[in-house]
C-alpha cells in the first residue's frame, strides 16, 4: 500500500512549496505547537491537554477553507469535474471544524474560532507541515501543488518532501490514543446537529463516536494514511487524489505497479485570475476595490464570531445563520476577482484578513 501511495504522490515530494515567512510556529492562541504537545509524555495528557489540542485542530480545519474558497470561486464553469471536486472537499472541511468543534464542546472546551482564524499567507497552524506556505489565490497548477496538495498530503510523500515537523495524521492519532487513555465524560449539551455538506454533524457521545470522527477526517482528506483503494469506497477519492487528479488532468486509477493519474482526462478549468494576496493585505487599492475588501472582510469577521456564538450557546440556528453568512462572502469576492490590478499582473480577490489583524 505505501508503495501505491508513493507512485501517487512522487510528483508532489519532489516539488517542496516555497517556506512561510512569518509566524515560525503559526501560534494558535493560547495553545503549545503540536510539536509541544506531542512532547507531552502520555501520562500529562489528561483532559486539559485534550482541550488544548482540539483547539489546534479547530484553527487547523478552518485554515483549510479560505483558500479552498478563493480556487472555487475563481473558476468559471461551477459544473466541471473540477470544481465539483473543489465545492465537495470545502464541505468536508466545513464539515471536519464542526466535528472537532463538537469533541471540544464534549470535553468541557468552548472553541475560539475568532482568535484560530490564519492570517494568510503563512504557515498552517500549531507548525505542523513545516514548509507549507499557505496563501490565497485562484486557481492555477502552482496553487494545487503547493496549497492544496501539501496540505493534505497522506504522511508516507510527506517524510520524503518536507523536513521532519509533524504531520497532522500523526497529531490526529495522538488525539485519539489520548482520548482512550483519558476516557472523559463527554457530554452531549452544547454540541451541536446540522447538515453540512454531504455529511450530518452529530454529537458524540462515546468513545465509538470519536473514533469514527476522527477517522473519517483523516480517511476524507489529511492526514489520510489510507491507500487510494481504501479513500474510494464512496466513490469520491481523498482530498489529496481529488486535487491531485485536477493537478495532473487525469482521474486516479489502480495499474498493475501502483496508482497513478492515468485515468480519464479532468480538463483544467478556466479561471479568474486572481493575483496571490500579499501579506498585509492588498496595498493602496483604489477606493471601490477597498470598498469591496472592506465587505468582504466584515462578513468574513461576522462568520467567524456566529460560529463561535453557535457552539457557545450550543444552537443549531446560529449554526445556520453562520452557514448564510458564508454565502454572502461570494458576491464581493467575484466583484474583485474581476477587478485587475492596476500596474500588475492579475486581478484582486479576497483577502481572509482576521478581526485582530
Amino acid at each position: 500500500m505505501a508503495s501505491a501511495v508513493l507512485t501517487a504522490a512522487a510528483p508532489v515530494a519532489a516539488a517542496a512549496p516555497a517556506r512561510a515567512a512569518e509566524r515560525p510556529e503559526a501560534a494558535v492562541s493560547g495553545c503549545r505547537s503540536v510539536a509541544r504537545l506531542l512532547a507531552v509524555p502520555e501520562g500529562g495528557r489528561g483532559a486539559d491537554w485534550l482541550r488544548e489540542a482540539l483547539q489546534v485542530a479547530v484553527a487547523l480545519e478552518l485554515a483549510t477553507i479560505p483558500p479552498y474558497l478563493c480556487g472555487w470561486w475563481s473558476v468559471g464553469d461551477r459544473t466541471g469535474h473540477a470544481a465539483r471536486l473543489i465545492r465537495r472537499i470545502i464541505g468536508d472541511e466545513m464539515y471536519h471544524m464542526g466535528v472537532v468543534c463538537n469533541l471540544l464542546v464534549a470535553v468541557g472546551g468552548r472553541p475560539r474560532i475568532t482568535d484560530a482564524a490564519l492570517a494568510y499567507p503563512g504557515p498552517l497552524p500549531g507548525g505542523v507541515r513545516d514548509g507549507v506556505n499557505v496563501y490565497l489565490s485562484g486557481l492555477d497548477r502552482p496553487f494545487v501543488r503547493d496549497v492544496m496538495m501539501a496540505i493534505e498530503a497522506p504522511e508516507a510523500p510527506l517524510a520524503r518532501g518536507i523536513g521532519n515537523s509533524p504531520g497532522i495524521g500523526r497529531f490526529y492519532d495522538d488525539l485519539l490514543a489520548a482520548f482512550r487513555s483519558t476516557a472523559p465524560e463527554l457530554s452531549a449539551r452544547g454540541q451541536l446537529s446540522e447538515h453540512i455538506g454531504s455529511d450530518v454533524l452529530k454529537p458524540v457521545t462515546d468513545l465509538d463516536g470519536v473514533e469514527r470522527a476522527i477517522e473519517t477526517i483523516k480517511e476524507q482528506g489529511e492526514g489520510t494514511t489510507s491507500s487510494p483503494d481504501d479513500a474510494f469506497g464512496d466513490d469520491y477519492p481523498a482530498h489529496y487524489y481529488a486535487f491531485g487528479e485536477i493537478y495532473h488532468g487525469r482521474q486516479l486509477r489502480q495499474e498493475e505497479d501502483g496508482w497513478r493519474f492515468t485515468g480519464a482526462p479532468v480538463p483544467f478549468p478556466d479561471a479568474r485570475p486572481m493575483a496571490r494576496v500579499p501579506a498585509g493585505g492588498w496595498p493602496d487599492p483604489p477606493k471601490r476595490v477597498q470598498d469591496l475588501l472592506d465587505r468582504s472582510d466584515t462578513a468574513y469577521a461576522k462568520v467567524l464570531s456566529t460560529l463561535e456564538q453557535a457552539w457557545a450557546d450550543g444552537d443549531a440556528r446560529t449554526l445556520g445563520s453562520a452557514v448564510r453568512a458564508m454565502r454572502a462572502l461570494e458576491g464581493p469576492a467575484l466583484d474583485l476577482m474581476e477587478t485587475g490590478i492596476p500596474g500588475a499582473p492579475g486581478n484582486y480577490g479576497p483577502q481572509f484578513r482576521p478581526p485582530r489583524a
